[in-house]
């Protein structure tokens, strides 16, 4: 016979009806239903819920020894209420799943913690080999040769050459003094270094510079036969089939004659052209007064003719105090069109990689880094062996192969940076009478900054894979998933307008405003018009007609139409995600309240976090039940769930539950209209419980009086 004393006392401390000693003899003695499911009732009075029926219990045996269905344990991983809601339908422990999700939480756990590791090694990494002082010095030699003014009435700097008259006047002044710092500024001879100059005092010219040009044939395209009796000569824009090889001038010195390029320069890329190495180049002399007559000689020589296409004036620059290479590139390309184009390029390197301490702490960081590669690839390579062609189908799974092909790539151009450095540095400082082309490697070092710069971005971005568990970030990536069909199809009608607009301008622009002076100009002239940075008068002037008319009408369709369409949408997509969660879709996991609860758990092992006691012998009681449940074989998922729900139900009952007529009408969040709805559900099983005990006494009742 079942003592009922153990029964009354789960129902006196969870709310449940009690069960009298009548009710409780006048059940079968020999029922084994009470042996096989008795733990369940008292997991379900930790929960706050009531016992089911022997008779309830043993329909749904053959239901629990069966395997569950899909959808079932879907709704046993998404959250503890459906839990509870399986125990009330006589549910039996589930082992396994729980410690699949325990091992997916932990693997999460640790693959998290060891990518965050690799982050912060990886920043180290690449902020090591930034240098805020790089700006400095790029921005002190810019504004020496950039900005400097030709002395006297004359207003011409680098960026205002218009003219070859110009350019000249240029080489023979600001280049001149800027190049050569013999003295101090009281003419005090302060430095005795080979005769180097000391730029500013602090910066060593490497070397000596170089000065190149490129020239095209005549004859290289074809004069109008109505106008070949008044211009004879014709030279196209600069290719490597028009290029000039021939002698010219004075024909005995290298300025005169061709050299060919050397196979590692790289290409030069400018306004009008791509430019080879090699060309007709010369040095300029460790003395100012020689470099000078030397410039006089080339002006009066015409050294610059109507095939010159591109002039390149190249020098080096050491600066110890900061250990910083700078490498300076002065370009003047001469069009067809005629006048001068001016561009510059100011690479500011740190090649010398291992000097002080720092540096070698990074070349530390640089060995984890290889070792971190070595290791997330052979991750990958056996996820790919394990999955085969299912491993391609995640979105993750590509980023993670990006990422892996980037850090490849960088390791490959660090280790080739170094490499050059090491074998061509000695040789380029061992003759200070020649130009020492640094350009190369910093051609190379520059590449690598860049690869560093965009695998450090998609790192970043690969975090979202792990945050991807938490509410906010599902909601997100179900955001774009649900509206990526319709945002292609918008993505199509957008461009197609975008695109007509776009050539729309070059024509009817191209030719008077320099936003649309090419197609890809004009491209990106309408993204900035969408953002707010136009040129109206521009516009207008070059057509008083066409111009309003286009600006008026790209604005209405792309600004006001096609964007706000974008937004709706997005804004559409999100309002529908927003409804499916707050009616009870969940993340399988959110990592935040994981980390969180595992952090407090530290803390209280370390005693620096006192463990939070129960308010009330109730709690305490409750306790003691959840540590009988787990005698029971129950697992802590299932006992922490059962707490949170009897917790969830004695909330809604002080919030919701009144024996006061209130207002008709009280308006509710859905948030609030979920949980109410759930606990209607669980007041329709108490009713059902309710009523087949009053069945069970009624039929007692009626055999008693007979």
């Amino acid at each position: 016979m079942i003592n009922p004393r153990p029964k009354a006392r789960f129902a006196r401390e969870f709310g449940a009806p009690p069960v009298t000693h009548a009710a409780a003899s006048a059940q079968p003695q020999a029922n084994p239903c009470h042996s096989i499911l008795g733990a369940h009732a008292r997991l379900r009075l930790v929960a706050g819920l009531r016992p089911l029926s022997c008779r309830a219990r043993a329909a749904k045996l053959p239901r629990r020894r069966g395997r569950p269905g899909a959808v079932e344990r879907a709704s046993r991983s998404r959250s503890a209420m459906a839990e509870a809601s399986r125990w009330h339908r006589g549910g039996t422990p589930q082992h396994k799943p729980h410690y699949g999700r325990e091992v997916e939480i932990r693997t999460t756990l640790q693959e998290l913690l060891l990518y965050l590791i690799f982050l912060v090694n990886l920043c180290i990494l690449s902020f090591g080999m930034v240098n805020p002082h790089m700006y400095y010095l790029n921005k002190v030699m810019s504004s020496l040769f950039l900005d400097t003014s030709v002395g006297g009435d004359e207003r011409t700097n680098f960026k205002s050459i218009r003219s070859i008259t110009d350019f000249w006047k240029f080489m023979e002044g600001p280049l001149l003094e800027g190049l050569y710092w013999d003295s101090w500024y009281n003419s005090e001879k302060l430095y005795d270094l080979k005769n180097s100059s000391r730029i500013y005092y602090e910066n060593i010219l490497l070397g000596v510079p170089r000065v190149r040009q490129l020239k095209v044939r005549n004859n290289t395209c074809k004069v109008y036969s109505s106008f070949q009796s008044l211009m004879s000569e014709c030279y196209d824009r600069y290719t490597s089939g028009n290029e000039d090889l021939s002698e010219f001038g004075l024909k005995q010195d290298t300025e005169w004659t061709y050299s060919a390029p050397r196979t590692n320069s790289p290409w030069h890329w400018g306004f009008v052209g791509v430019y080879q190495n090699g060309g007709y180049m010369f040095t300029l002399s460790k003395l100012k007064s020689e470099t000078k007559t030397k410039f006089i000689n080339l002006r009066l020589n015409s050294w610059i003719t109507r095939g010159t296409r591109v002039i390149f004036i190249d020098f080096s620059l050491y600066n110890a105090n900061v250990n910083l290479f700078c490498i300076i590139r002065l370009v003047a390309e001469f069009p067809a069109t005629g006048g001068i184009l001016t561009s510059w390029q100011f690479y500011s390197v740190k090649l010398l990689r291992y000097v002080s301490y720092y540096d070698y702490f990074i070349a530390s960081c640089e060995i984890t880094f290889c070792i971190f590669l070595i290791v997330f690839t052979t991750q990958e390579i056996k996820n790919i062996s394990e999955f085969k062609y299912a491993y391609f189908k995640s979105i993750w799974n590509w980023l993670e192969l990006l990422l892996l092909a980037l850090c490849f790539v960088a390791v490959f151009l660090n280790s080739y940076c170094i490499i050059q450095v090491f074998l061509l540095l000695g040789k380029l400082l061992k003759n200070t009478e020649e130009y020492s082309d640094f350009y190369f490697l910093a051609y190379w070092h520059i590449y690598y900054n860049n690869i560093i710069a965009i695998t450090i971005f998609f790192a970043w971005i690969k975090i979202f894979k792990f945050i991807s568990f938490n509410k906010t970030m599902s909601q997100l990536s179900s955001t774009l998933s649900r509206c990526i069909k319709d945002i292609v199809g918008f993505a199509i009608m957008f461009f197609i307008i975008f695109f007509a607009y776009a050539q729309l301008g070059f024509l009817v622009f191209g030719s008077q405003v320099d936003d649309f002076s090419t197609f890809h100009n004009s491209i990106f002239a309408q993204f900035r018009i969408v953002l707010g940075d136009f040129n109206f008068a521009g516009i207008q002037q070059a057509n008083r007609i066409l111009g309003p008319i286009y600006f008026i009408t790209f604005i209405f369709f792309v600004f006001f139409v096609l964007l706000n369409m974008f937004l709706a949408i997005i804004n559409n997509t999100y309002s529908e995600v927003k409804a499916d969660y707050s009616v009870g879709r969940r993340p399988d996991f959110e990592l935040g309240k994981m980390i969180k609860e595992s952090y407090h758990n530290v803390l209280e092992k370390l005693n620096l976090r006192k463990p939070q006691k129960d308010e009330d012998k109730k709690n305490m009681k409750s306790g003691d039940l959840a540590e009988q449940a787990r005698r029971e074989g129950f697992d802590e998922n299932e006992i922490q769930s059962a707490e949170r729900m009897k917790k969830w139900k004695a909330r809604l009952e002080k919030k919701y539950y009144s024996t006061e007529i209130q207002d008709d009408y009280q308006p509710v969040t859905q948030q609030e209209f979920r949980e109410l709805f759930l606990y209607a559900v669980e007041l329709e099983k108490e009713l059902h419980y309710v009523s087949l005990k009053l069945n069970r006494v009624m039929r007692k009742v009626s055999a008693l009086q007979y």
